[in-house]
C-alpha cells in the first residue's frame, strides 16, 4: 500500500485550518472536492483519519499521516531550492513553507523569536509557533503536529534526535511592597510565605509550588492568581499581585532598580533541549542550528548537559 502524497497533504491542511470549509479556501477549490479527496485516503488506507469535529480532530492514523505529509513538505523544499528554485507548473511561486515548531511561553517571550528572525531572513519559510509548558512541548513533536520543540525531555522522541540547549534558571523574586505586607516577620517565616498570594502561569506550573517544597513548606492553602502569558506573568509579579519565580531575562533589571527583591532560597535550574525529526533536511538543519547557537549564547551553561 502506498499513500498518495497530495492526498496526505489535503488531511495535513484540512487538520491545520480546522474546517473542511477553510481548507477548501486555501486549496483553491470546493468544500465538496475536498471532502472527496478526504474520503478517498480514508477509503484507500481503510481508516478514519479525521474526526468530523468543529474544528476537526486527527485519530491517531491521522496523525501518522499528518506527520507523513509535514515531512513530505520540508523534503519537497529542499530538493526546489538544489535544483534551483523550480516553480509550479501555472509559474506562480510555490510560496515559503510552513515550519511548525513548539516552545515554552518564558523562551518564546526572551530569546527564541531572535534566531528565528535570522533565519527567516536567509529562507523562505514562515513560522507556526506552539505554545506549551516546557514539560509537554515534546508530545507535539510526538504526535507530528511540530517539526520541532523547545522542551525539558532529555530523551529523545522516537524518530527525533535531541540537542541540549543550556539551562533557564528562575528565581523566586516580589516587590519590596509587597514583602513587607506579607512577609513582615522574615522573608523565612515559612507561615508567612505559605499564605502569602503566588501568581501561576495555569493549573499545570508546578515551579512555585516546586520551590516552596525545596524550602519544606506547603503552600497548598495560599492565594493564586492565574496568569497565563509569560510577559503578563511577569508584569503581575512586578505589579505585587503575589510573589512569583521569574528567569533573569524578566528579573534582572528589576531586580537593579530595586523594583523586585530575591526571597532567598536556591534557584530552580530548568535545563532546556532541542529536539526535530530526525530528517536529512538542509533547512531543518539551519533551523535547529539557527536556536541551538542562540540558546547556547543566551542560556546558562551546565557541566551535567551533554552539549552534542
Amino acid at each position: 500500500m502506498k499513500i498518495d502524497f497530495d492526498l496526505a497533504d489535503t488531511v495535513a491542511i484540512i487538520a491545520e485550518e480546522g474546517t473542511l470549509e477553510a481548507a477548501a479556501r486555501r486549496m483553491r477549490m470546493t468544500p465538496s472536492a475536498v471532502s472527496q479527496r478526504l474520503r478517498a485516503i480514508e477509503d484507500q488506507l481503510g481508516r478514519v483519519l479525521l474526526v468530523r469535529s468543529k474544528p476537526v480532530r486527527p485519530t491517531d492514523a491521522g496523525d501518522a499521516v499528518i506527520r507523513l505529509a509535514r515531512q513530505a513538505r520540508v523534503l519537497e523544499h529542499d530538493a526546489l531550492a538544489g535544483i534551483g528554485g523550480a516553480r509550479a507548473d501555472d509559474g506562480a511561486d510555490e510560496g515559503p513553507v510552513s515550519v511548525p515548531l513548539a516552545v515554552n511561553a518564558d523562551s518564546l517571550a526572551t530569546w527564541f523569536l531572535t534566531p528565528l528572525a535570522r533565519l527567516r531572513a536567509r529562507h523562505p519559510v514562515v513560522f507556526d509557533l506552539h505554545r506549551d509548558d516546557q514539560d509537554f512541548t515534546a508530545a507535539l513533536l510526538e504526535g507530528g503536529t511540530v517539526m520541532g520543540a523547545v522542551t525539558s525531555r532529555a530523551e529523545p522522541v522516537a524518530g527525533c534526535r535531541v540537542t541540549a540547549l543550556g539551562v533557564m534558571r528562575y528565581e523566586a523574586v516580589a516587590t519590596p511592597d509587597f514583602v513587607a505586607r506579607y512577609l513582615t516577620t522574615s522573608r523565612d517565616d515559612t507561615r508567612a510565605l505559605a499564605a502569602a498570594p503566588v501568581v501561576q502561569f495555569d493549573r499545570r506550573d508546578d515551579l512555585q509550588d516546586r520551590w516552596l517544597r525545596e524550602q519544606g513548606i506547603s503552600g497548598s492553602d495560599a492565594p493564586r492568581h492565574y496568569v497565563p502569558a509569560s510577559h503578563d506573568f511577569a508584569q503581575a509579579v512586578g505589579l505585587g499581585f503575589g510573589w512569583g519565580l521569574l528567569p533573569g531575562f524578566q528579573s534582572d533589571v528589576g531586580l537593579e532598580a530595586g523594583a523586585l527583591v530575591r526571597l532567598g532560597g536556591p534557584p530552580i535550574d530548568v535545563p532546556l533541549y532541542w529536539q526535530q525529526w530526525n530528517l536529512c533536511s538542509p533547512l531543518l538543519d539551519a533551523v535547529a542550528t539557527a536556536i541551538v547557537e542562540e540558546g547556547r549564547r543566551v542560556l546558562r551553561p551546565a557541566p551535567s548537559l551533554n552539549r552534542r
